[in-house]
């Protein structure tokens, strides 16, 4: 609230039906994997606004991995928070490229194999580790005290951006227990015990931190 005279949030088909509902913010709704590009446009435009470009894993690393590539190559100085639940969540469950080894999904049913879709793709770090990049932190909602440090990771890049610091991205680990074939608690166990091993939490990249 009161950062900017204006927030406009962009968020793909698929990735958040009716995002604009529960945001107090104009809103934008991408083709699947181009938010960056919109991003990239509104915040060229009206640089005095506060874009955030908000995507899913299956989204972003899938079908936008060239955007949100050139997006930090080129330094955009808009907010990316993207949410990984190793799943695509809106459109049918089925491997996106942050799907765990082994993992069920309704197109891996004998779980994901390395010999034929690669490794799951760490996101935080590689853009991290862009010499545009000004800010790359992972976290994740599985605790009250998880949630606390994701609205300050969240604050930070939006502070940042408030700045004119450059580009920052918020990786959020999260659960998706209907595609998951999981309870809610299951889900949350998933998340401590599979996918933050896999997915480490922390900042990879902190300009004005000095890291």
């Amino acid at each position: 609230e009161n950062l900017v005279e204006k927030t406009v949030l962009i968020w793909p088909i698929g990735c958040s039906v009716y995002a604009d509902k529960y945001f107090k913010a104009d809103s934008v709704c991408a083709l699947h994997g181009r938010a960056p590009a919109m991003g990239t446009g509104i915040k060229r435009a009206c640089p005095e606004d506060l874009v955030i470009v908000y995507q899913g894993d299956g989204d972003m690393v899938s079908e936008g991995m060239a955007e949100i590539m050139h997006a930090g190559i080129r330094g955009e100085k808009f907010t990316v928070i993207f949410v990984n639940n190793s799943i695509y969540g809106m459109t049918g469950g089925q491997m996106a490229p942050t799907t765990l080894m082994d993992q069920v999904t309704t197109t891996t049913p004998y779980g994901r194999a390395e010999v034929n879709t690669g490794n799951p793709v760490n996101m935080a770090e590689i853009i991290g580790n862009l010499p545009e990049c000004y800010y790359s932190e992972r976290v994740t909602v599985n605790s009250p005290a998880n949630i606390r440090k994701t609205k300050a990771a969240i604050k930070k890049a939006l502070q940042y951006q408030k700045e004119g610091l450059g580009f920052s991205l918020v990786e959020v680990v999260s659960s998706c227990p209907t595609n998951w074939g999981m309870s809610a608690v299951k889900a949350m166990e998933f998340v401590k015990d599979n996918m933050i091993p896999y997915y480490p939490l922390g900042v990879y990249k902190d300009i004005k931190e000095g890291k």
